[in-house]
């Protein structure tokens, strides 16, 4: 098992359920990453670098792309979610929708592949 799995396992209920919800979205779009560690963070990692981590916080869950970029070029398709310089909140009763969670993977990956060529 990997960091993120293990993670993963030590969740149950809708905590679990939208945090695996996302990773598998990621999983989807992006079949090559692996899992490992950022910021102290169970992450998916792409290319080496850190592409997204999803953790439980005592009061919402986020969602780390480890890219304030990233998340400033999809402010429009995050409102009504708090946002921080580096992640996104949301509640489990009230997910991220999956265009959104599919556009964050999909800028990570090309921010990590623009630096990586």
């Amino acid at each position: 098992m990997g960091d993120v799995t293990d993670y993963l396992a030590t969740l149950d209920g809708p905590e679990h359920d939208a945090v695996a919800h996302v990773l598998d979205r990621a999983r989807a779009l992006v079949p090559d990453v692996e899992e490992g560690r950022s910021y102290g963070m169970p992450a998916l990692r792409y290319r080496g670098s850190p592409l997204l981590s999803v953790m439980v916080t005592k009061q919402h869950l986020g969602l780390y792309p480890f890219s304030p970029a990233v998340l400033e070029d999809l402010a429009d398709h995050l409102a009504g979610f708090r946002t921080t310089k580096g992640s996104v909140s949301f509640q489990p009763g009230a997910p991220l929708p999956d265009d959104v969670v599919d556009a964050i993977v999909r800028a990570r990956v090309a921010e990590i592949d623009a630096r990586q060529k």
